[in-house]
């Protein structure tokens, strides 16, 4: 069942934000600390009760992965159209649960909750060298909107 997240699930969330910063600290070390996590318990806390950022899990018993997404509008720009977009800021699946087709489960109630508050599409960030992430959104029909590009100086 994919529900909102509680505070009651803080404590899972966190051992599986460490997990997606390992991958990220093992592609990307010199960006990226090991042994972390983007959230401490008090800020996912506070990010539960923010409508505009809802945290979905997947749970069967116990959390198994989750979604972390942002609702982004866009009105009366100068240059861009009105539009609303779900930007997912992360999304993981227990490396222990990998293969049951849960991200698949995740992201598919992700779109359908998407449409269902009338955004116009769905975006977000993979790192480069995440091979398998860049291979599951390409799955899920997601292609590439724009490339951010770098220069290492040292």
């Amino acid at each position: 069942m994919i529900r909102k997240a509680s505070n009651a699930d803080i404590q899972r969330i966190m051992e599986l934000l460490h997990q997606v910063n390992m991958v990220h600290a093992e592609i990307r070390p010199d960006l990226f600390k090991p042994h972390t996590t983007k959230y401490n318990e008090q800020e996912l806390s506070a990010l539960l009760t923010d409508d505009l950022k809802p945290i979905f899990v997947y749970d069967d018993g116990s959390v198994s992965g989750y979604a972390f997404c942002q609702i982004k509008e866009v009105k009366d720009d100068i240059l861009l159209q009105d539009i609303k977009t779900l930007y997912i800021d992360d999304i993981c699946v227990d490396e222990k649960a990998r293969g049951k087709h849960i991200g698949k489960a995740l992201f598919e109630f992700v779109r359908d909750y998407a449409l269902s508050i009338g955004c116009h599409n769905i975006t977000l960030n993979v790192w480069e060298g995440n091979d398998a992430a860049l291979c599951f959104y390409r799955n899920m029909g997601m292609q590439v909107q724009k490339t951010t590009m770098e220069t290492i100086l040292k």
